[in-house]
């Protein structure tokens, strides 16, 4: 894991099934790795930090921001049993790299917009009864900081604040021949990093395979379970032939 790292994660919980439904993803949330505080070397950025962590200093860290929580920092081992993606930008130096994990770090305190949601159903569903005038009212955006940050508009605001691309508008320019235009950060979703080409698709498997671990080592279950997700795993029925109940085939 890399400084600015950002982290994607298939939730379980009924708000992910939500979120899912609405962005049409499995990644529902989105964290920024900050590294941990002994490798950040600035003092006011750990002074920042101490109030909301007490660990390990060499812990790998995340900034979040969590409903009924707030923007806090978490170890990144929370999320060691979970389904993640690693979305690393392209061409970052670590400069800065470090002004975005500042900026994510100056967010902590915060409160979750708790409706973001909700509106965020209502401008992406296609609901045709709803004008369209009235779904962009909903994301009205201002130039500054905001006071309320889900998980998503957290982490682009952090890339936004040093001009880092996400997913922005490109049009045609008659003098520079193109010109990037930033995309409102309330209507990004955590797939938009996924979606990306200015980040780095990093894959983490829990075993890696090589010439001296071959995938012949894989441990299965001795139970030949099938699963259709975490939370429902079962044992397929066996259909049996009736032409083969006795052992017998004509």
């Amino acid at each position: 894991m890399q400084c600015a790292d950002v982290l994607l994660v298939e939730g379980r919980s009924r708000v992910s099934r939500v979120i899912t439904t609405v962005t049409k993803s499995a990644w529902t949330h989105a964290a920024l790795c900050i590294g941990s505080l002994n490798s950040l070397q600035d003092d006011a950025l750990i002074e920042k930090i101490k109030p909301y962590y007490q660990g390990d200093p060499n812990e790998p860290l995340i900034i979040e921001s969590m409903m009924g929580l707030g923007v806090i920092v978490a170890p990144l081992s929370r999320y060691q049993q979970f389904h993640i993606r690693i979305c690393r930008p392209i061409g970052l130096p670590k400069n800065d790299a470090k002004q975005v994990v500042s900026y994510a770090i100056q967010r902590l305190g915060q409160l979750y917009d708790n409706r973001h949601i909700f509106d965020l159903a209502r401008f992406l569903l296609p609901w045709s009864l709803f004008p369209r005038r009235w779904r962009s009212s909903l994301f009205a955006y201002h130039a500054g900081v905001s006071t309320k940050l889900t998980c998503s508009l957290l982490v682009a605001e952090a890339f936004m604040s040093i001009h880092f691309p996400i997913l922005p508008l490109v049009r045609s320019h008659t003098i520079k021949g193109f010109e990037f235009i930033r995309r409102n950060p309330k209507l990004f979703t955590p797939k938009d990093f996924d979606y990306s080409p200015y980040f780095q698709i990093i894959k983490y498997p829990v075993v890696e395979f090589s010439d001296d671990i071959p995938y012949t080592t894989v441990s299965w279950s001795d139970d030949d379970l099938v699963s259709n997700d975490q939370n429902e795993i079962f044992i397929p029925k066996k259909i049996i032939n009736p032409d083969e109940k006795d052992g017998t085939n004509e």
